[in-house]
């Protein structure tokens, strides 16, 4: 947790990552050190540890970290895993355009779960109605919801085709001829 070589400091995760879990309570009191820099490295060396029981819970408390960059960390490790928690941060990570692709591919994988899928299509609709006068974030959004299956999110992009801010309706357009083109050729991608 105190190495600050970058790539010593990976060497290291990879090694704990394969460790079967060794470690995690040492890395668990790391999340709440007072220096941020051992909570960053901590949060990445947990994410990696997807077998390692209690790993989980740890990342959701990081959640709530006062710093943004251990909360996206740990959200886009949670999101990779099916926690729905997540969804908050992922979109707020959309939202500034900090690791907004990802973000939005999780997003993505979370929205296959019927229960989340609404969540998420209520959070990047708001996120939309908030920022209707800046163009990157409803770009950012707008490409977000690309990533969602079903048809809720195209009949949004639909809706978006027709935005008053040019630049949002072309690349709404553009998404949607994708979809169109991609659903042609795989006729059981609209009904998903």
């Amino acid at each position: 947790l105190a190495e600050a070589d970058p790539n010593v400091a990976g060497a290291l995760r990879w090694a704990l990552a394969r460790s079967g879990g060794d470690g995690l309570a040492t890395l668990a009191a790391g999340t709440h050190s007072d220096d941020v820099d051992v909570r960053r490295r901590a949060v990445l060396t947990i994410a990696e540890m997807a077998e390692a029981p209690g790993a989980t819970a740890v990342l959701a408390d990081a959640l709530g970290d006062p710093d943004a960059t251990v909360r996206r960390h740990a959200a886009l490790a949670l999101g990779g895993r099916g926690v729905t928690a997540a969804v908050p941060t992922l979109v707020g990570m959309v939202v500034e355009g900090c690791n907004d692709v990802e973000a939005a591919e999780v997003l993505g994988t979370l929205s296959q779960n019927p229960g989340a899928a609404d969540a998420i299509m209520t959070a990047l609709a708001d996120e939309l109605a908030a920022h209707t006068a800046d163009s990157a974030v409803r770009i950012r959004l707008t490409q977000a919801l690309v990533e969602l299956s079903g048809t809720k999110a195209r009949e949004v992009l639909r809706g978006l085709a027709h935005d008053e801010d040019r630049a949002v309706a072309l690349v709404a357009s553009a998404f949607i001829g994708v979809l169109d083109e991609r659903s042609s050729e795989d006729p059981g991608e609209e009904g998903s």
